[in-house]
């Protein structure tokens, strides 16, 4: 296995807005190379730490890395989305703060066979879990034409949707399209010449990442994962989130608002009888965003977006 290497963005804000209670419990939902556990285990040595990562090799690298922390650090295989019954298996019905660090991370885009990358040519694969169902060249081989323009303009927001699907479409007709280099060819083909040279990226880039999301339901995981983390929350327990997709931190703030949110009776009504109250203050009105020292040695935190609330 290649050395997990991930440099975390926005580390110091994240867990300053986690407000570190002596002896909680943390859990860090997207465990990656373990960059923000090890600053949590780091900063109070009472707390205990449960990592969560559906990648294998990233729980052996941190594993690895946190075995210093001795029984304050837990790793577990597992999905975020179902973090209610992961912590219930280690008899853990509370939290006082969970932190997610949302996307791919830099070791599985720089591994070349997890086929995340449209840099280098690999089986197109993009599983988060290499034991997923579905991959990559399954759905651009399998997925309906209408499907794949949805799913590009709607994770990707790629202007050129209809042309790349069709192009997706038509290569395949030919014959199944398996890798990396293959579909960075025919994404880059469909995009208009002056539309191309006006980017300052790959023309492969917002298919890439649109496919990616749509193999790993990472949207559906993010809403599921989220709402779950508020349940857990313990009061005064905080929730911190850092994305990196336009798309992803939409879905967060309106969830942060939904839960933020009281009463939902019409105006005209002259009493409450939904009954509803706020689960959540939101923490931060505007995300936190890199600093230029990080943005200058991290060309990854230009996207970055950190929101933070805390339970009632």
């Amino acid at each position: 296995m290649a050395a997990f290497a991930h440099k975390s963005v926005l580390l110091n804000e994240s867990v300053d807005l986690l407000g570190l209670r002596p002896g909680g419990v943390y859990v860090d939902a997207t465990l990656g190379g373990g960059g923000h556990s090890e600053e949590i285990l780091s900063r109070d040595g009472t707390v205990r730490l449960v990592g969560i990562d559906r990648d294998g090799e990233a729980i052996a690298a941190a594993r690895e890395r946190l075995a210093r922390f001795g029984g304050r650090f837990t790793a577990v295989r597992a999905n975020f989305a179902d973090m209610g019954e992961t912590l219930a298996a280690l008899g853990i019905d509370r939290a006082d703060g969970v932190l997610f660090d949302l996307g791919v991370s830099s070791h599985q885009l720089d591994t070349a066979e997890r086929g995340f990358s449209y840099r280098t040519d690999a089986p197109l694969d993009m599983r988060m879990d290499p034991d997923g169902p579905v991959t990559a060249a399954d759905l651009v081989n399998g997925a309906p034409e209408a499907e794949l323009k949805r799913i590009l303009s709607e994770y990707g927001e790629e202007k050129f949707a209809g042309r790349v699907a069709a192009a997706i479409a038509a290569r395949r007709a030919e014959k199944p399209v398996t890798t990396t280099g293959e579909l960075a060819e025919i994404v880059a083909s469909a995009i208009p010449a002056g539309a191309a040279r006006k980017e300052r990226q790959h023309p492969a880039k917002r298919s890439f990442q649109a496919i990616r999301m749509a193999v790993n339901g990472e949207l559906e995981a993010v809403d599921a994962g989220i709402r779950a983390a508020a349940d857990l929350l313990a009061p005064g327990g905080r929730l911190c989130v850092i994305t990196f997709h336009s798309g992803e931190d939409r879905l967060v703030k309106g969830i942060f608002s939904e839960l933020a949110s009281g009463c939902i009776c019409p105006r005209d009504f002259p009493v409450c009888v939904c009954g509803r109250k706020p689960r959540i203050r939101i923490l931060t009105r505007h995300p936190v965003v890199s600093g230029e020292d990080e943005l200058a040695d991290n060309p990854r935190a230009h996207s970055a977006k950190l929101r933070a609330a805390e339970k009632l």
